[in-house]
């Protein structure tokens, strides 16, 4: 007997929304399993060119946990796009001053590039504190497996 592949429609997706607190995480890895809740990944019905992902909201995004030496040898690019427009920023005035960015940033980067991708990415609600004005949606608390 042949086993047929579910394909989800977008109409039939049930979404759910998690909170992860990011107190001491490791930016990466942090980063790595919020991209496969926000694509769908961990769903059984998982269609890759249906955004059937799960909402997640991050909070205490400046106590981002950061490996080694990278505080200060890392660096964050900007380019404006006219002579002499390159903005050049290291991870640490990134986390003294825009942790929401950086988090944001790292996510971005492991979730698809394109119509779809900029669509998951929506999904993702960083904030600096530990208070988010969603507890309307009723979140749950999402235990992250490889940290």
């Amino acid at each position: 007997m042949l086993r047929q592949t579910t394909i989800s429609k977008k109409e039939d997706i049930v979404r759910k929304w998690y909170v992860v607190d990011a107190t001491d995480k490791p930016l990466g890895r942090l980063a790595s399993e919020i991209a496969i809740v926000l694509i769908g990944k961990h769903k059984p019905t998982f269609t890759p060119n249906v955004d059937c992902g799960d909402f997640v909201i991050i909070t205490n995004a400046e106590k981002v946990g950061l490996s080694g030496d990278k505080l200060n040898t890392k660096n964050y690019y900007n380019v404006s796009g006219y002579a002499g427009g390159l903005r050049t920023r290291s991870a640490k005035e990134m986390v003294e001053k825009y942790p929401v960015e950086m988090v944001e940033r790292a996510v971005w980067g492991m979730v698809p590039k394109g119509r779809l991708g900029r669509q998951i990415i929506k999904k993702l609600f960083v904030y600096k504190g530990a208070e988010h004005p969603h507890e309307a949606q009723k979140p749950e608390s999402f235990v992250l497996r490889h940290l």
